[in-house]
């Protein structure tokens, strides 16, 4: 009876985790439609357009005096979003550690971007400080609410099973951005039978980003949930947890090694992502059509992808099958290079690769990082883990547009992200995984 009663329990517990499973799912399907329909496809070639109708003779625009080429203004804003991300990400990941609430802290940063996501819909003319503003929002927000998102990893998902369930995670995001690309597309070709300008019909598939985002974080709100904290003695500020986070982190190098080569490769990996859309516009003199079917294709490719790569990381191990994909990412960028202008499919099939590694790359590098993690820390490690993978994305950005600004080529500027594979892997191949997990007091798996 003793035992038959242990064996209801666990599996009552299986059941129980694999619902908090689902519905984290669904925070991915809700949020990555940001990412793809507001800063991969429109905003880039729009608010670039915005800029340059406000801009001078010489097409420079005049941020509080500051002299900024037009071509370059997104890409600005951009890093102004991830250095806000950076300042506000400390304060929520302490709270969160010492209140054990996640879910209101989630909820806040979720609809606080959903709010300015769909306030672009304002967007028009020459307002381009207006989409600045907007975007440092919503890219801050999203930035703050997938740290405390991933932070539920190791919580909700036993060791043998993260990769899997973060490969499904971003899966999941993929194929929403995938679905709400399918209506975009349909709308901005037809928008003239739906009665909408041009200009019109982008700012409401920029406004819908938002309202799917704040529609669809309902589920995971409901079905998450929030545990008690081993640190909620803790009343230090957010900073001061920051510094003794870092004082803490190191005494595991490993770990701190490990997201010091996240932080470059994946600077590179949110570039492309961002930077795209306006290569294949501006440098490439490509539709905006052409470029929703394209980042229709790497959305579907990328659910394969993290699926694939998933599967890979179980024979081969996360920080291999990690590594190959780097390798991948450094070949599409120098194909990327010599693209011909005016030739979507050599850019259909450059989507394709991407798409081919991009989900993997992203959800093996979390997985491999929920290993990394003292138990009792998530949100506390998660939140230098978001800067590692957003909070410190301005550096790509940055070096885009100043390369940019000083070439005036796109080229130049995509190749230059080549430096950050290059690097990426270069640190990545020297962190001893197994002993990292080890000190970090978790059991290692048998693969890793």
């Amino acid at each position: 009876m003793g035992t038959d009663t242990v064996q209801a329990g666990a599996a009552d517990e299986a059941a129980d985790r694999r619902r908090e499973q689902r519905g984290w799912y669904f925070y991915d399907w809700a949020c990555s439609v940001y990412s793809t329909s507001v800063l991969t496809v429109f905003l880039g070639p729009y608010l670039t357009s915005v800029a340059k109708n406000a801009a001078d003779a010489d097409g420079y625009v005049h941020p509080l005096g500051i002299p900024v080429r037009a071509g370059s203004f997104f890409a600005y804003s951009v890093s102004l979003s991830v250095i806000v991300a950076v300042l506000v990400m400390p304060l929520v990941g302490a709270a969160a550690d010492r209140g054990g609430r996640k879910k209101p802290l989630l909820a806040a940063a979720a609809y606080t971007g959903a709010a300015a996501t769909t306030g672009m819909f304002f967007l028009g003319g020459d307002r381009y400080l207006l989409g600045g503003a907007l975007l440092v929002v919503a890219n801050a927000a999203q930035s703050v609410g997938m740290m405390l998102y991933n932070s539920y990893l190791p919580q909700i998902a036993a060791p043998e099973e993260r990769d899997a369930v973060s490969s499904k995670g971003w899966a999941f995001g993929y194929a929403a951005g995938a679905l709400v690309l399918v209506a975009n597309l349909v709308l901005y070709m037809g928008h003239d039978s739906f009665g909408l300008s041009e200009s019109a019909a982008v700012r409401v598939c920029l406004a819908s980003a938002g309202l799917w985002w704040g529609a669809f974080t309902l589920i995971p709100l409901r079905r998450l949930r929030d545990r008690s904290s081993a640190t909620r003695e803790s009343t230090a500020p957010g900073f001061r947890q920051l510094a003794a986070t870092v004082r803490d982190m190191r005494r595991h190098p490993h770990t701190l090694a490990f997201l010091l080569a996240y932080l470059i490769y994946n600077d590179g990996i949110q570039t492309v992502i961002s930077q795209a859309s306006v290569y294949g516009s501006e440098e490439l003199d490509l539709g905006q059509s052409t470029l929703i079917v394209a980042v229709l294709l790497v959305q579907v490719l990328a659910v394969a992808g993290a699926l694939a790569l998933g599967r890979l990381a179980r024979t081969h191990g996360a920080k291999r099958t990690i590594l190959g994909s780097l390798v991948a990412w450094a070949v599409i960028l120098g194909a990327g290079f010599f693209l011909p202008a005016g030739a979507p499919v050599w850019f259909f099939v450059l989507a394709a690769g991407i798409g081919l590694v991009l989900g993997g790359s992203q959800a093996l590098s979390r997985s491999l990082f929920s290993h990394l993690v003292p138990p009792g820390k998530e949100a506390e490690y998660f939140s230098a883990y978001e800067m590692s993978d957003r909070g410190m994305s301005w550096l790509g950005p940055l070096l885009f547009g100043i390369t940019y600004q000083l070439t005036g080529s796109y080229r130049d500027a995509i190749i230059s992200l080549v430096a950050f594979f290059v690097i990426g892997f270069a640190l990545l191949a020297r962190v001893p995984v197994r002993r990292a997990i080890s000190d970090a007091g978790n059991p290692v798996p048998e693969r890793i």
